[in-house]
């Protein structure tokens, strides 16, 4: 039920009953508030009390939650924002003649409108703030408001006004409707989108990507011409001035209402935030939403440049055009710095640059414009996200790599504007600023509207402290003058000895240096500020970096020439090119928090792996036929870390591999067929340990439980046939073992004996006989359930009472990762017959173990040779050898235990807050959180826990779902993570976890 504002007249009632009409039947897949005809077939009633008459209309209900109340407002969500009001206002153009109104909410007049009123904002600085939108409103917007557009907008599409479903695991939000047609009016169309933006901009840490994102929306839909992308920015900052200046207009009318000032207070601090943002750059982000070219002008200056590189000198001395020049791979994906380089240490950084050249015979040496790098770490170089912090890891620039002292020249006549020291380590050091003046393409035409000539500048940085002294701010020079001389570190910012050449196109407002790298989000933006300076130089080498290609076209291939059933982790694929530490890296030189990869177990590209692998690779890789040391010094290192009598490995390519091997080990060695194992294991992809795989075989596409297997009971105390408060199945008075492990247990004793034929199942026939129990040291797969105390002691007994074998599958959780003990079964004071090793044995080399004893691999030598042709082989052993000798040397046991305790309380304390999550539970570095719809009934809620891992991922962190019911968080990184990158998590999980789909 709406009820007018008693000032509002009837036509304009008419007007929106129009609109929401004209809306309904527009097609736009989202709903509106539609006028409901009274009894008498009109769309408005009267009601009248003592002092007035109102006019009332029913209007149809509009699902969803208002954009404010979700949280989550991603850039999928803001840009189907700016689709909605390009469309909304597009149906809208159909109505003619709409009737005149004046409301304050008409951007037309707002600036004289907020100047007359300015006094009722009380503070003195936030007078002289709107002060500086009008004069800037007064310089973008008047000369060409008549050039504007005008029609019929909506003009109100604000976060109260928008319906949101907040989505779910498998259904990104999505807007669902737009009410409130109260505000409409003919004026600028491109008002209605500054509107919209203004209000999306609260609390965000870089509001105009959230411009831009509705922005390029909008322009999918209708396309804003020339004046209007130019004024959009002045728009929105208008409309937040003309917010806060009727708020507090009304406020003093008012004071008791406080609806009357409900969005005053983001809109202050939206307007500070926006005033300290060059408005240029803004500008030029928005023109390029909008589908413009970013910065207007940069076209003629790239012409120009262009043009002039004929007659430009040369750059350095000597001349990078006549001298052998060598190009340089630094990209993120690069594989030249072999796994060792860290260019923030000059030394490293210098034999690796200085050495390339030196053997390549080049005097210079070229690192690439437009090449997206992977190591600008430091806080300068973060551009705050609104999800997530972006890297600037764009080069804008062209580096000539020569020895400290080389003369600097600039190629074109100019006048130099700045001398300055940027003396931040890993800044430009020294650095010079030149202002240049060129004839513009068709400035000698006298029709031509374009001035006659351009301006632009270009800097060069990394320079020696000489430079400070010898050239002055002001110096007219030539072209070919020598203006500066190369700095050697620490001088230069710290680097190894280089000049960093830049064009700029508009310096906005930068005085002395200017951005060097660009986020890859404004890429083409900072582009256009700079174009390539090859344009100019004409260095004949490979200047600027090829492109990878698109997301999608890489995508496409892969389907084509991979089995479609390798599928790719989250909604939205990531081109991962590189890992260093705890961290992988995108395409884009964007960092992700790795917490799954427990392959890597000293951490992505460890620089000794790396060079330990290089050297043994370059001397010998063969078959274990030879006599070799290595795999002896790695053999008698790995079963070293093993209880007695376990002293005998053989070495494998992969987990699978290994639990192959022990399946015939055990068989081998019992005379017997059959193995047991726990509910929801996964024990590897070859056809027999499939068989062994619940995990698998009861999965999609799997033939179910073979006739040689018994499959007990998941032990898990949570969700388990019995649990640790009493809720699981009750067992009869005479059969209730004392502990919850021994009851777990009792079922492995119960499937042994199925197998020997105790049961009385085979009748006369011979039994298969039970050859070995397959037990993770702690369930995986199953959900990262640790073992209840008492299980594998009581399961062990069992086990050897029925004369079979005990393989304990450490191919996950093994290498000290649960922190207590090097080996998860340790924890219970048992030993094996045989373990199984793999997965991080390696740190990702195809590297994998089983360890038994001297009897067993006595018994298996039958007759019949075991051979694996690169099982064992130098490079996998050096490998091997060294990840022991890491984890030692680094204390990465010892950090498990740290981190992951630290971990576990923050995921605990986390249970206090948010009751999806049921359950948290592992070891060390291996823990996992089940996550449930219902903590008493307990039951899994596999959406939650796959939207947050989907949402964590937006985040720049990476987790995944594991369990039966996929309704389990799995965390297994690096175990190099650090209490740092475990406060991330948990700091993300918490956000993630407040936004409004949680419990859908």
């Amino acid at each position: 039920l709406k009820i007018a504002n008693e000032l509002e007249p009837p036509e304009l009632i008419d007007l929106q009953n129009a609109m929401l009409s004209t809306l309904d039947g527009a097609g736009l897949r989202v709903s509106f508030p539609t006028p409901i005809p009274a009894a008498d077939g009109s769309l408005t009633v009267e009601i009248s009390d003592a002092d007035a008459t109102y006019i009332a209309r029913l209007l149809s209900f509009v699902p969803g939650r208002p954009l404010d109340e979700v949280h989550a407002q991603t850039p999928g969500l803001e840009t189907e924002l700016g689709r909605l009001v390009a469309s909304v206002d597009d149906a809208l153009s159909s109505l003619e003649d709409p009737p005149p109104r004046g409301i304050v909410w008409d951007p037309r007049g707002a600036v004289g409108l907020i100047r007359a009123h300015l006094d009722a904002v009380g503070d003195t600085a936030d007078r002289e703030l709107v002060g500086r939108v009008l004069d800037s409103a007064e310089r973008d917007v008047a000369p060409i408001a008549e050039r504007l557009p005008i029609r019929l907008i909506h003009n109100d599409a604000h976060g109260d006004n928008v319906r949101v479903d907040p989505g779910s695991f498998d259904c990104p939000a999505r807007i669902t409707g737009l009410v409130d047609c109260g505000d409409a009016v003919e004026t600028w169309a491109i008002a209605g989108l500054a509107t919209a933006c203004a209000y999306a901009g609260f609390d965000r840490p870089d509001p105009v990507q959230t411009f831009v994102n509705i922005a390029r929306g909008y322009a999918s839909v209708h396309q804003p011409g020339e004046a209007e992308a130019n004024v959009l920015f002045s728009l929105i900052r208008l409309r937040l001035a003309l917010s806060v200046t009727v708020s507090a207009v009304r406020a003093a009318q008012d004071p008791a209402n406080s609806y009357l000032t409900t969005s005053a207070g983001g809109a202050w601090e939206l307007l500070r935030v926006l005033d300290g943002t060059s408005d240029r750059l803004a500008r030029y982000r928005l023109r390029s939403a909008l589908g413009l070219d970013p910065v207007p002008g940069c076209g003629r200056v790239a012409a120009a440049l262009s043009a002039a590189s004929d007659v430009a000198g040369p750059l350095l001395e000597p001349d990078p055009r006549a001298v052998p020049t060598l190009m340089i791979d630094l990209s993120v994906g690069s594989g030249d710095d072999g796994g060792t380089f860290d260019p923030t240490d000059h030394t490293q950084f210098n034999r690796l640059i200085f050495d390339r050249m030196r053997d390549a015979g080049a005097e210079i040496g070229i690192g690439r414009y437009d090449e997206v790098r992977w190591w600008y770490t430091t806080d300068e170089f973060i551009a705050p996200g609104n999800e997530v912090d972006e890297w600037r890891s764009v080069h804008i620039g062209l580096d000539l790599f020569a020895p400290a002292g080389t003369p600097v020249r600039t190629p074109l006549a100019g006048r130099v504007v700045s001398v300055r020291n940027n003396d931040d380590r890993l800044d430009y050091g020294p650095t010079v600023v030149v202002e240049h003046e060129l004839p513009a393409p068709n400035g000698d035409d006298p029709g031509a509207r374009e001035p006659s000539t351009v301006r632009f500048r270009t800097l060069y940085g990394h320079l020696s402290g000489r430079t400070l002294e010898e050239t002055a701010e002001g110096q007219d020079v030539q072209a070919g003058d020598i203006i500066a001389w190369l700095g050697a570190p620490p001088e230069n910012g710290d680097w190894a000895p280089h000049l960093h050449f830049q064009i700029i196109v508009d310096p906005l407002d930068y005085v002395g240096t200017f951005p060097g790298v660009a986020a890859p989000s404004q890429r083409d933006v900072w582009l256009a500020l700079s174009p390539d300076p090859n344009l100019l130089l004409s260095i004949p080498s490979e200047t600027t970096a090829v492109r990878p290609r698109s997301m999608a076209d890489v995508e496409a291939e892969r389907n084509r020439r991979l089995g479609p059933s390798l599928s790719l982790s989250y909604r939205n694929h990531l081109h991962i090119v590189r890992g260093r530490g705890s961290r992988l890296y995108d395409v884009e030189g964007q960092p992700y928090l790795d917490c799954v990869n427990n392959v890597t177990h000293v951490g992505h590209a460890h620089p000794r792996l790396t060079e330990v692998a290089r050297r043994q690779m370059g001397t010998l890789n063969t078959n274990t036929r030879y006599l070799h040391e290595t795999i002896l010094a790695y053999t008698d290192a790995l079963t070293s870390r093993f209880p007695d009598p376990l002293s005998v490995c053989f070495l494998v390519c992969s987990g699978t591999e290994a639990n192959e091997l022990a399946l015939r080990m055990a068989r081998t060695h019992a005379g017997k067929t059959g193995a047991v194992v726990v509910d929801g294991a996964y024990h590897g992809n070859s056809s027999s340990v499939v068989n062994l795989s619940p995990y698998k075989f009861d999965g999609p596409g799997g033939k179910g439980v073979r006739p040689w297997v018994r499959v007990v009971p998941m032990p898990d105390p949570f969700r388990g046939l019995y649990r640790g408060d009493g809720t699981g199945e009750e067992d009869t008075p005479d059969d209730v073992p004392e502990t919850l492990g021994a009851r777990y247990a009792a079922h492995v004793g119960t499937a042994l004996a199925s197998l020997n034929g105790d049961d009385g199942m085979y009748g006369n026939a011979k039994p298969l006989g039970a050859a070995a129990f397959f037990c993770e040291s702690l369930l995986s797969c199953g959900g990262q359930i640790p073992l209840p105390s008492g299980y594998l002691a009581e399961a062990v007994e069992r086990v050897r009472n029925a004369e079979a074998l005990y393989v304990a599958d450490e191919v996950q959780v093994g290498f000290g990762r649960v922190g207590s003990h090097f080996w998860a079964f340790e924890e219970h004071g048992v030993v094996p017959d045989i373990v199984t090793l793999g997965k991080p044995i390696g740190n990702g080399h195809p590297l994998a173990a089983v360890v038994t004893t001297p009897e067993i691999a006595a018994s298996f030598a039958n007759g019949m040779e075991y051979f694996n042709t690169y099982g064992g082989n130098p490079v996998s052993c050096a490998i091997g050898l060294e990840v022991l000798r890491i984890i030692e040397d680094e204390g990465l046991q010892e950090n498990a235990l740290r981190v992951g305790a630290h971990l576990e309380a923050g995921l605990r304390d986390l249970m206090t807050r948010h009751d999806s999550i049921g359950d948290v539970r592992g070891r060390g570095l291996f823990l996992g959180i089940e996550f449930v719809g219902h903590r008493g009934r307990r039951d899994p809620d596999a959406g939650t826990a796959s939207k947050t891992v989907e949402r964590m991922r937006d985040r720049g962190v990476l987790l995944s779902t594991d369990g039966p019911d996929h309704n389990v968080i799995k965390i297994k990184p690096p175990m190099v993570f650090s209490v740092a990158d475990a406060e991330l998590v948990v700091e993300g999980l918490d956000d993630v976890l407040s936004e409004a789909w949680v419990g859908r």
